[in-house]
C-alpha cells in the first residue's frame, strides 16, 4: 500500500516552502507530489526539471503532476505509469491542496474508490499556519478553520518572523484540535520523520495516533470546545459497546449529519472483542472499516470517540449512541 498524504493550510501559511524543503530530504526521494495547478506551487525553480507533459521529473528524482480533470484519474495516471515503468518510481504521493480549498472532497476520494483503495492508503492530513497571520486568518476565513480541524498534524511556519506564536493562536489551535500535534517550522524545516503517518491501519501507527487523538481527554473528562460552528469533544463510554450498536450508530450518523461530521476518530471497546479494540475513523459521510489493535494502548479500555462537528450538539451525539444501544440490548435479551 502506497501512502497518500494531505498537505493543506490557507493561503501563504508556507506549504510551498515545507514542500520544497521535504523534498530535498532524503526520505522524500521516492515522492509524487499531486497539486491543482502547477503554476500554483512555485516550487523553487532549482527543484524543475523543464516539461510540458503533465507529469514531470524533479531534480530530486521525484515527480510532480497536476490535477487536469479529477483526483481520481490524476492517481491512476500516476499508478499506471509505476506499473508500466515509465515513471520515476515512488512510494509515497502527497497532495498540496490548493490554499482555499476544503480537504475533505479528497479523503473522500481515497477512502470511497474501489480502485484505489487497494493500492493507496490515507497517511495523514497535514496543515500549515502562518504564526504572523494566522490567528487573524482562522477568525475570518471558515475554510481556514476547517483545514485546521481535520488535520492530524499542524505546522507553524513563519516563526524566524513572529518570534513565537501568540498564545491566542496556540489558544484558537487547541480549541479547533486539541488531538493534533503542533510542530514548529523555521524557514521550511521541519522534522520529516514525525510529519507524515502511515496507514492509520497498521498497528503501530493505530496505536500511536490513538493517544495523540485522545490527548484531550488524559484525565479522563469530555471537554466540549467551541469556535465559530465548528465544535470539538469526545465521547466516553466504560462500559463495552455491541457491534451492532456501534454500526448503527456510524450509519445513522452518516445519514444525517454526513456534511456537517468534519472528521471522526476514535476507540471502541466492543463487548465481542474486549481484548483488542476497534480503531474507528470517518470524514464526513465516509467511513473505513475498523482496524483493529493487537492489543489496548494503556490500562485505559473506555470507549473514546473525538467528533469535530459544525454544528452538531454533543449532547446530540450522547443521547443518539445511548438511545440505540438501548434498543440493542432490548432485542438482544
Amino acid at each position: 500500500m502506497i501512502p497518500v498524504s494531505i498537505l493543506t493550510g490557507f493561503l501563504g501559511s508556507g506549504k510551498t516552502t515545507l514542500l520544497g524543503y521535504l523534498l530535498r530530504q532524503p526520505e522524500f526521494s521516492r515522492t509524487a507530489v499531486i497539486i491543482n495547478e502547477f503554476g500554483e506551487i512555485g516550487l523553487d525553480h532549482e527543484l524543475v526539471e523543464a516539461s510540458d507533459d503533465s507529469v514531470i521529473e524533479l531534480t530530486t528524482g521525484c515527480l510532480c503532476c497536476k490535477v487536469r480533470t479529477d483526483l481520481t484519474q490524476t492517481l491512476q495516471g500516476l499508478l499506471r505509469r509505476l506499473d508500466e515503468d515509465t515513471s520515476t518510481p515512488f512510494d509515497r504521493i502527497v497532495i498540496e491542496t490548493s490554499g482555499l480549498a476544503d480537504p475533505a472532497p479528497i479523503l473522500h476520494t481515497l477512502m470511497t474508490n474501489s480502485e484505489l483503495a487497494g493500492r493507496l492508503a490515507l497517511g495523514g492530513v497535514v496543515t500549515t499556519i502562518d504564526a504572523v497571520t494566522g490567528a487573524g486568518t482562522l477568525e475570518r476565513e471558515e475554510v481556514s478553520q476547517k483545514q485546521v480541524a481535520i488535520a492530524d498534524r499542524i505546522v507553524l511556519t513563519k516563526l524566524d518572523l513572529a518570534g513565537a506564536a501568540k498564545p491566542e493562536l496556540r489558544r484558537r489551535l487547541a480549541a479547533l484540535n486539541a488531538g493534533a500535534p503542533v510542530l514548529r517550522a523555521t524557514c521550511g524545516q521541519v522534522d520529516a520523520s514525525i510529519l507524515f503517518g502511515a496507514d492509520f491501519r497498521d498497528k503501530q501507527t493505530a496505536s500511536f495516533e490513538v493517544h495523540s487523538w485522545l490527548a484531550e481527554d488524559a484525565q479522563g473528562h469530555s471537554h466540549a470546545r467551541h469556535d465559530a460552528d465548528i465544535k470539538t469533544y469526545a465521547i466516553v463510554r466504560g462500559e463495552p459497546i455491541r457491534a451492532v450498536t456501534l454500526t448503527l450508530f456510524l450509519e445513522t450518523l452518516a445519514e444525517h449529519c454526513g456534511a456537517d461530521l468534519l472528521r471522526v476518530k476514535g476507540i471502541v471497546n466492543l463487548v465481542e472483542s474486549p481484548d483488542r479494540p476497534a480503531v474507528i475513523h470517518g470524514v464526513q459521510h465516509v467511513f473505513h472499516a475498523p482496524a483493529w489493535l493487537e492489543r489496548w494502548p494503556s490500562d485505559d479500555r473506555r470507549s473514546r470517540i473525538v467528533f469535530i462537528t459544525r454544528r452538531i450538539p454533543q449532547c446530540w451525539i450522547e443521547v443518539l449512541l445511548d438511545a440505540i444501544g438501548a434498543e440493542v440490548a432490548d432485542v438482544t435479551h
